[in-house]
């Protein structure tokens, strides 16, 4: 134990880790009792039947349910990612510009956006898109939810994105905006090239999290019947009558490709910090001006 961790708190004695450990294995057994009480309570209303897993397990469920369901949830996050940062760095850019008046307006926005919660745009964008959109032929309306769902996550997402940029410009050292000014940069130029690529280093690690929040919250669109995972795994469920089974394989899919994420979110976050000495911050302003070939002398 370090001497600064001793300064905050004792180190245990014996009596105390011997509560400790008493009353982990009190709540370890808990948890047992209670997974077991669940587990018969399953097994007394035959979901853990054999042959119902193996309906929610053949050939047949991942060809034609979990496989398609997971390209469409695999497809509309992805396109969301892609909008919602490009949402994200125009109104971030916005949001930090030299004109009051942009400033207001894009915060307006950027804000309402945020308070608005997801589910509810997309209720709001799914009738509006099929019955004021789709009419008109511009696609077909069949597609309505799927539009819904993306520009939802788009809208919503970029807004957070588009914090985020916010704050980490605001966060950085005053060093930098002078150093950049000292060389004769404008205040765009400065944003641009100093201080946002920066801001999304050291918020790269919240920006993946946020990628993450996006890849759930496209499960949401069942509820407009958009067609993704969740709603391939309760079609397979209802038709075997297995439905628990089919939202547990889809569960285990979600936690996997989360899992994945949060791993590659933690690789590039030690990645940079070992980049950058360490530390996920920003660079001193000479450092970042001097590797551009510019003087600050």
């Amino acid at each position: 134990m370090s001497a600064q961790a001793g300064i905050l708190f004792d180190a245990p004695g014996p009596r105390a880790k011997r509560n400790v450990l008493l009353t982990n294995l009190i709540a370890l057994a808990v948890i047992l009792a209670i997974g077991a009480l669940v587990l018969l309570q399953l097994d007394r209303q035959g979901q853990l039947a054999p042959h119902q897993w193996a309906n929610a397990l053949n050939g047949n469920a991942w060809t034609n349910y979990y496989l398609p369901g997971l390209q469409f949830t695999l497809q509309s996050s992805g396109i969301a990612v892609i909008t919602a940062t490009v949402f994200g760095l125009v109104f971030g850019f916005l949001r930090l510009a030299p004109f009051a008046i942009i400033r207001v307006a894009s915060s307006v926005v950027v804000e309402f956006l945020r308070a608005v919660p997801v589910l509810v745009m997309m209720f709001f964008l799914y009738f509006f898109l099929s019955r004021r959109i789709a009419p008109t032929g511009l696609f077909a309306s069949e597609d309505s939810a799927y539009f819904a769902v993306i520009i939802g996550l788009t809208l919503y997402n970029g807004a957070v994105i588009a914090e985020l940029i916010r704050s980490g410009v605001h966060s950085l050292p005053k060093g930098q905006r002078e150093a950049a000014a000292a060389v004769g940069m404008t205040r765009n130029q400065s944003l641009r090239i100093i201080e946002v690529p920066q801001a999304l280093t050291a918020m790269l690690p919240s920006l993946l999290s946020q990628f993450v929040v996006i890849l759930k919250d496209s499960a949401l669109g069942f509820l407009i019947g958009f067609y993704e995972l969740l709603q391939y795994s309760r079609q397979l469920g209802s038709g075997y009558s297995n439905i628990f089974q089919t939202l547990v394989v889809a569960a285990l899919i979600f936690i996997v490709i989360n899992y994945l994420l949060t791993k590659v979110a933690t690789w590039l976050a030690g990645m940079l910090s070992s980049r950058t000495g360490g530390s996920t911050a920003p660079t001193t302003s000479t450092t970042m001006v001097s590797t551009m070939g510019l003087d600050v002398k």
